[in-house]
């Protein structure tokens, strides 16, 4: 556990400095003293961390120096060469020259692992039948955001200018955060119609957290999604695929199993009451709408259309 912390601590000291001992400290989740001991170590094995004193001081390396990353574990060399969304930003060929250098600065037996996951494992961002989505201002967006510039879109026929802040893939689908003369607003990359990279530097809140931004936006967007309740029968054996046509929201409210024969009576919930008809249809004569009475009539409705596109109507045709 140690050694994997005193590489860690190497590889951030590598990538950025200084980093005072606080930060060290909350990064590695270990006290402020550990870290203190832990550089004593690491210069005592060689390894050339310099302390400054002051408002911008901290732990360092000195410009240039590298270590090589024998403190891999299997593992984390194998998820390093799994796929990545890197060619969709343009980036492919250089995570393909990172990969090999990567792999030099490996030892041979995380060398044959890592090579092995490249081999076994691919992921897949595309949905099932759906289009793929490459959205053709994803590149001009994404490097506005490398080099923190303004961004001009026009975002389903409205022009406005952007301060990038964030670009998230959610399933296959890109997001980008941005800030706006309005606030901080997401927008769906697949809308954005056009996109030109602008010479003004983007303005960044300093405090501005990817990942904690996105978990706050993206369970206020489920949370705010409207919703209907609805009062079904259903059977037994049919629960497991009540369960799939629901709300997702409100899946965990529903028994998983149910014992006997006897119909459950439930409520249910829908995003829409669109979503509720063509959901409890897919049940056929194993479900039975209770409430509301407007999605009663529907069903009813679209039963009665059925019933005539195929003669049941007519006793003697049957």
């Amino acid at each position: 556990m140690r050694a994997s912390r005193l590489v860690t601590l190497v590889l951030l000291l590598q990538a950025r400095g200084p980093w005072t001992a606080d930060e060290l400290a909350e990064r590695l989740e270990v006290s402020v003293r550990t870290v203190h001991r832990d550089v004593e170590a690491l210069r005592a094995s060689g390894v050339p961390i310099r302390g400054e004193r002051g408002p911008a001081g901290g732990y360092r390396l000195p410009g240039g120096y590298r270590t090589r990353l024998t403190g891999l574990t299997p593992d984390e060399a194998e998820a390093l060469f799994l796929a990545a969304p890197a060619d969709a930003l343009g980036l492919g060929g250089f995570l393909a020259d990172a990969q090999l250098k990567l792999l030099a600065a490996l030892p041979p037996q995380l060398r044959d692992r890592a090579d092995r996951a490249a081999q076994l494992f691919h992921v897949d961002h595309r949905s099932w039948f759906g289009p793929d989505e490459q959205p053709p201002a994803l590149g001009a967006i994404a490097g506005a955001l490398w080099h923190g510039r303004r961004l001009r879109l026009v975002h389903r026929g409205r022009e406005r200018v952007v301060d990038p802040l964030g670009l998230v893939l959610k399933g296959p689908s890109w997001y980008l955060i941005g800030a706006t003369e309005r606030g901080e607003r997401t927008f769906r990359v697949g809308r954005v119609e056009r996109a030109v990279e602008l010479e003004q530097e983007a303005r960044r809140p300093p405090q501005f957290d990817l990942v904690a931004h996105w978990d706050a936006w993206s369970r206020a967007f489920e949370d705010g999604l409207p919703y209907i309740a609805a009062r079904v029968r259903v059977a037994p054996h049919k629960l497991g695929e009540l369960r799939r046509v629901v709300d997702s929201r409100r899946r965990d409210l529903l028994p998983r199993h149910a014992d006997g024969d006897e119909w459950l009576e439930l409520e249910v919930w829908f995003e829409r009451i669109e979503h509720a008809e063509g959901g409890l249809l897919g049940l056929g004569a194993h479900v039975e709408v209770l409430a509301p009475p407007e999605l009663r009539t529907r069903i009813e409705a679209h039963v009665a259309t059925l019933a005539r596109r195929y003669g049941v109507e007519h006793p003697s045709s049957s």
